[in-house]
């Protein structure tokens, strides 16, 4: 029987960016000297994209003696430091695969600090496979995104499967044009946008494991 296929959004999803964002930005504020009012620039800058070019202009704004490099390095291993994933979601991966559902990771961003926070949390070692968007040029809601994603589970996306995430146009939207069913992690908030809807709507993402693993007993009860 082909194992089921999932696949989850990173930040928002299964770790707190924001809260992490936030947190490091009022350590680097008061690393550099800079006044409170400075923090909310910074973290701007951060949360839109963060690349080393973002550190660039960073740098240039407050005449930093560090290099682009060396910020954006100390950026990976600072925010590395900071992120973590809840104990439930970590164990729920670990439950889907055992109940034989292919997991895989699909995430817009670095390569080098969505990386660094999957092997901070534990993430990278509970799934069969990670795709991030920079490692071939293609962002979510792309479909060829899903497909790489798919891929490095060692899976297709013509075989069906699931997405999760928080972002309505790039988990939800790209994922359902991708040919997946979808579970959006509303972090307690409505769905923002009128049309055609996720496939399930859950809080956080612990529930949609506990859903799909749900999926999969009823899927075989009905088979046998």
């Amino acid at each position: 029987m082909q194992r089921p296929l999932v696949l989850f959004d990173l930040d928002n999803t299964l770790v707190d960016r924001w809260g992490t964002l936030a947190g490091w930005a009022a350590e680097f504020t008061a690393q550099h000297g800079l006044e409170d009012e400075e923090r909310a620039y910074v973290l701007g800058m951060v949360s839109e994209r963060a690349y080393p070019s973002t550190f660039d202009a960073i740098r240039c704004r407050y005449r930093l003696s560090m290099s682009a490099a060396e910020l954006w390095g100390a950026y990976c291993a600072d925010i590395a430091a900071l992120v973590s994933c809840e104990a439930g979601v970590l164990d729920g991966l670990e439950e889907l695969r055992a109940d034989g559902w292919r997991v895989g990771v699909a995430t817009n961003g670095a390569a080098g600090i969505q990386r660094a926070k999957l092997r901070a949390t534990g993430i990278s070692e509970r799934v069969d496979g990670v795709f991030v968007s920079e490692e071939a040029d293609a962002r979510k809601p792309e479909t060829r995104h899903f497909a790489l994603a798919a891929a490095c589970c060692g899976a297709a996306l013509g075989d069906g499967g699931w997405m999760v995430g928080d972002n309505p146009v790039n988990d939800i939207g790209g994922g359902r044009s991708a040919g997946l069913r979808t579970i959006w992690v509303g972090n307690g908030r409505s769905w923002p946008l009128d049309g055609l809807g996720p496939d399930h709507v859950v809080r956080h993402a612990r529930a949609a494991i506990d859903l799909l693993l749900l999926y999969s007993a009823d899927h075989m009860r009905t088979r046998t």
